[in-house]
Parts: structure tokens; C-alpha cells; sequence
């Protein structure tokens, strides 16, 4: 029996299926769409290429390495630590005209 092939629906399904436990940790990828300056854009092509390396590789790079700079300088266990990663609810205030509670 011949094999059927598949959809390029069916590929990219499987494929972005599969991007949950990708990675060398396989702790997943996420995927991020952004604009950006011209400017940034062509910087990051230089620094790509220049390094003989993806732009992702860059700004996997680039962002890792503030991550940890900025961690180095939080205390652990703090509340600016919890504001970092999120783990503090966002503020509130109560609006003293009518009692209700606004973020």
C-alpha cells in the first residue's frame, strides 16, 4: 500500500506541535513577532553575520546575557526579585470618589 503524503497543513501541524519540548533542554521554544527599527533590523543582519551566526542565535544571546546581568543585580528572594519573573500581583487602588478598585 503506497504511503499517502501529507498536507503542508499536516507538516506545519506537526511541526509546531513538536516546538513544545524542542531545545536542548526541552523546555520548548516560543516564537516572538516583533517590528523593529530599520536601523535595529540591519544591526542585527551585521551582527549575524559578522559572527557567522543566525540573528535568533544574536538575540538569544543578547537577551540571555542582560537576563543574567540584570539578575546579578537583584537580591534573591526579594520583592524586586518576585516583581521580575512576575510573581507579584499587579497593584491596585482603591479610587477614594466612588470605593472601587482599579488597576
Amino acid at each position: 500500500m503506497p504511503k499517502t503524503s501529507k498536507t503542508n497543513a499536516q507538516r506545519q501541524a506537526e511541526y509546531r506541535a513538536k516546538r513544545a519540548t524542542a531545545g536542548a533542554d526541552n523546555n520548548g521554544q516560543r516564537r516572538i513577532a516583533v517590528w523593529v527599527d530599520t536601523s535595529t533590523a540591519l544591526a542585527l543582519e551585521r551582527l549575524a553575520r559578522r559572527n557567522a551566526v543566525t540573528q535568533r542565535e544574536i538575540l538569544q544571546r543578547l537577551l540571555r546575557d542582560e537576563d543574567q546581568r540584570t539578575l546579578g543585580q537583584i537580591p534573591y528572594n526579594s520583592k524586586e526579585w518576585d516583581d521580575y519573573f512576575g510573581l507579584t500581583a499587579p497593584k491596585t487602588a482603591t479610587d477614594p470618589n466612588d470605593g472601587a478598585v482599579t488597576q
